[in-house]
């Protein structure tokens, strides 16, 4: 993708903020048919990032494509290189953009780890909003 100017951008001309950056991927993860695509905030309760993702791919063949698409991705576009763990397994991707972390699970390992209930609201939480 380009700026305004027609020029490619690069890092030092498109850092992106945490919401951008965000946004970014989740239209990524749209476009590469991720299911069940949970964002979490995480200001204010980790200094790991500011946002976390959680989704799935059918299998781990889509789990690895999602997860070297969106890493590609985020090179071209932004010049950001991400790291990336499990990719060669297919059964848990994680990614991790700086502001955002991303996890992409096949089903069966997602449920197994629950991570949305770690990470989400605390049921007393939700209750009480």
């Amino acid at each position: 993708m380009t700026a305004n100017t027609g020029a490619p951008m690069t890092a030092a001309t498109a850092q992106p903020t945490s919401e951008e950056l965000l946004a970014f991927i989740l239209k990524s993860l749209d476009d590469d048919k991720a299911e069940e695509i949970v964002q979490i905030d995480l200001r204010g309760k980790s200094a790991m990032g500011d946002y976390m993702l959680i989704c799935s791919g059918r299998s781990s063949r889509q789990v690895s494509a999602i997860a070297e698409k969106l890493v590609d991705r985020l090179k071209q576009e932004y010049g950001r290189l991400s790291k990336i763990e499990g990719k060669e397994t297919g059964d848990w991707v994680l990614i991790d953009t700086g502001d955002v972390i991303i996890h992409v699970f096949r089903p069966e390992v997602r449920e197994f780890y629950q991570l949305e209930k770690m990470w989400g609201p605390s049921p007393a939480a939700a209750t009480r909003a």
